[in-house]
């Protein structure tokens, strides 16, 4: 039987004392993650998107990857080693790379208006959150393949993003679409991994959906700036 018709007992939607704690503990991330935008945001670091990005964009995309991939690979690490130590590093390489990009973006909003297009973002990353856990939980079938989805995204927006990089400009849109798409994969893969994954880990499970929500925050972000930009 493939992994698109296992069936599963999933006919609930109440929220389990496990699931809570890992949608609490990743929403407390989250929260500290927006926090640190809006820090940064007045600070040089809010600068090192026009330096990545300005030079190549393909930069930003592969240095931001690599510093989430490695900081998600610290975080597992001591997390499954019950090394409270190493997990810290970790998560504090995800809440940089994740505040700092945010800051890069929200660099461009007036003082005045950054609590506003924050507080937009956030609602909006809600309720695609919400939307995309209540279609987890209404099916009883297995969500495996989203992850490796999400890969394929990935892999295709970088590859999409190198040659709009060099060759053809237009093309950046298209790698942002297919990398915004990537973090939607991945947030119902982990999803469904906290649904039904009941032998992993709490903790693993909190840094997984942090990472899929903060990196649709940081797209939904972008967008909603635009908007604004749009509006002046």
């Amino acid at each position: 039987m493939s992994s698109f018709d296992t069936p599963h007992e999933t006919e609930r939607f109440a929220l389990t004392g496990r699931e809570g704690r890992v949608m609490g503990g990743a929403s407390a991330l989250m929260a500290l993650t927006v926090a640190l935008m809006y820090v940064f945001v007045a600070t040089p670091l809010a600068t090192v998107n026009d330096l990545l990005f300005g030079t190549a964009p393909i930069l930003g995309v592969l240095v931001y990857g690599a510093v989430i991939f490695v900081g998600e690979l610290i975080a597992e690490r001591g997390v499954q080693n019950g090394d409270m130590g190493t997990a810290f590093v970790g998560m504090v390489l995800l809440q940089v790379a994740f505040g700092v990009f945010g800051a890069g973006v929200l660099r461009f909003a007036s003082p005045e208006s950054r609590l506003t297009i924050l507080g937009i973002t956030a609602i909006i990353t809600a309720l695609m959150t919400a939307l995309v856990t209540g279609y987890v939980y209404a099916r009883s079938t297995t969500f495996e393949h989203w992850g490796r989805f999400a890969n394929y995204a990935f892999l295709g927006g970088i590859a999409v993003i190198a040659v709009g990089s060099f060759v053809l400009p237009t093309l950046l849109l298209v790698g942002f679409v297919l990398v915004f798409l990537g973090f939607v994969l991945r947030l119902g893969y982990e999803i469904w991994q906290v649904r039904d994954r009941r032998d992993v880990s709490t903790g693993l499970q909190i840094i997984g959906v942090y990472i899929a929500v903060a990196g649709v925050f940081v797209h939904v972000l972008q967008l909603v700036m635009r908007y604004f930009a749009s509006q002046e």
